[in-house]
């Protein structure tokens, strides 16, 4: 075992300028340990005692989440770690131990009062650490919580992203299959004898049907009659494929007073073709459609993430509309709320004027408060989560309200504690509603809930100039 001196407490890059009488006395007060490969220094939610001071080896920390273990740092020597002067925590919040042989130097914790009022110097260095220390897991926590938040989003998101990329190489697939039978209507229809004025008369009420595009709902039976009447049309003029027709005219809007239009301008023996023309024009203009559609609900999901992680943004406030923010965590979160059933209701204050805030902290809180109503409401099957924006005075209010069991009174002053959860085990850290808590805190604001069995409520307030 190595002789602790003086000398070695120098090169701790904290300690380098206490004085030497008490780096002395703190030598003299310590006890030497030496720790075997894989021995524990501290055990996760057991009391916190020392601090500890590094001098050999190395020692892993590591917290236990959602199941498994997640290295969270490495202490070598010249680390600090333990109970430090006015720190508050009195549990570990992680475990560490040993690999391949450490030795320490440990200080009893119930000298730390007679440390602070006699040793000054000594006190601030070490409460110097505990201050980085707190930054570092601060930050640490608020990464990894934002990066749970996207993990929960992912296995949603992708099967949202799913559908409509299935829809595009459906649809493309079919789309090139239909343009390979286009030479043979083409063919019939090339040799149709028609005037110029006939051609741009056709091809001028195709286009101006093909233009409206608020033709009105029909129910199943309305559509049947319109088919049916189009298709009766159809035969009574001799006219191939008529019920397939029928039905592409009617997803267009098309009437029978329309292809009573078109007739006019077509030569009678000609009319099978040029509406079987027509019917494959608008066959490829509803699958270039259906891909369109896709294409831009691909573009808006892949904006939303852009957005919900505001990637091209710095991690500075700037004035945003909170509502797009919000919008877009709903929309990351879509797939969980149509699994579950759940009725949206938004009421959204339109008179809010943009807010200065970090927008990518704040959509952390909506997605772990909206999250957690969803988790909540799980149980029923269905419900409904409402969310609500109002300005108060020089204030923003967010209320995120789900109609689920609600919060028991005896833990309600407890969720915004580190590490306390109620969810089972691989469902929560017990860091979602802490990092909340301290997002919020940090925009000048606070959180409260009001909670009874049907209804919970979160209340967020922050000022709206930051």
């Amino acid at each position: 075992m190595e002789t602790v001196t003086v000398s070695t407490l120098k090169t701790f890059e904290a300690l380098k300028n206490v004085p030497d009488d008490q780096l002395q006395w703190l030598i003299d007060k310590s006890k030497d340990r030496l720790l075997a490969d894989g021995e524990y220094l501290t055990q996760q939610g057991q009391p916190l005692a020392g601090p500890h001071f590094m001098i050999k080896g190395r020692i892993v920390l590591y917290i236990i989440q959602n199941g498994s273990r997640r290295e969270i740092a490495t202490m070598r020597p010249g680390d600090i770690s333990g109970y430090l002067p006015y720190s508050r925590g009195v549990t570990a919040t992680a475990s560490s131990h040993a690999v391949g042989g450490a030795q320490i130097m440990s200080f009893p914790t119930e000298k730390i009062r007679e440390m602070v009022k006699d040793h000054f110097e000594l006190t601030q260095a070490l409460v110097h650490v505990m201050s980085n220390r707190v930054r570092e897991f601060t930050a640490m926590q608020q990464q990894n919580e934002k990066m749970m938040a996207l993990g929960k989003l992912s296995a949603g998101l992708a099967h949202e992203l799913n559908n409509p990329a299935s829809a595009i190489v459906r649809d493309s697939v079919s789309l090139l299959e239909h343009l390979k039978m286009e030479p043979v209507s083409f063919k019939k229809v090339i040799s149709i004898q028609m005037t110029g004025e006939q051609i741009d008369a056709v091809n001028n009420e195709l286009f101006r049907l093909l233009a409206v595009k608020d033709n009105p709902e029909l129910s199943l039976k309305e559509r049947t009659k319109r088919e049916e009447e189009i298709a009766d049309w159809l035969d009574e003029r001799n006219i191939e494929n008529r019920y397939d027709l029928a039905e592409n005219f009617v997803d267009f809007g098309f009437g029978v007073d329309n292809l009573e239009t078109f007739c006019s301008h077509i030569p009678t023996d000609s009319c099978s073709p040029v509406f079987n023309w027509i019917g494959n024009l608008l066959t490829t203009e509803r699958m270039v459609q259906n891909i369109q559609e896709s294409s831009h609900r691909i573009a808006s999901l892949v904006n939303s993430v852009k957005v919900f992680t505001h990637m091209d943004r710095g991690s500075d406030k700037q004035y945003a509309d909170i509502h797009i923010g919000i919008k877009n965590t709903l929309m990351m979160l879509i797939y969980k709320i149509k699994k579950g059933n759940i009725t949206m209701v938004k009421e959204f204050d339109q008179t809010l004027p943009p807010v200065n805030a970090m927008i990518g902290e704040l959509n952390q809180v909506w997605t772990n408060l909206i999250d957690n109503a969803l988790d909540a409401m799980e149980p029923n099957g269905k419900g409904t989560l409402t969310i609500k924006t109002k300005k108060d005075r020089e204030f923003v209010r967010v209320y995120i309200i789900d109609d689920g069991p609600g919060i028991p009174d005896e833990i309600k002053s407890r969720i915004f504690d580190p590490f306390f959860t109620t969810k089972e085990m691989g469902k929560g850290t017990g860091m979602g509603l802490e990092v909340v808590h301290r997002i919020v805190h940090q925009h000048n604001g606070s959180i409260k809930v009001k909670s009874e069995p049907g209804r919970t409520e979160f209340i967020v307030c922050f000022p709206i100039d930051g």
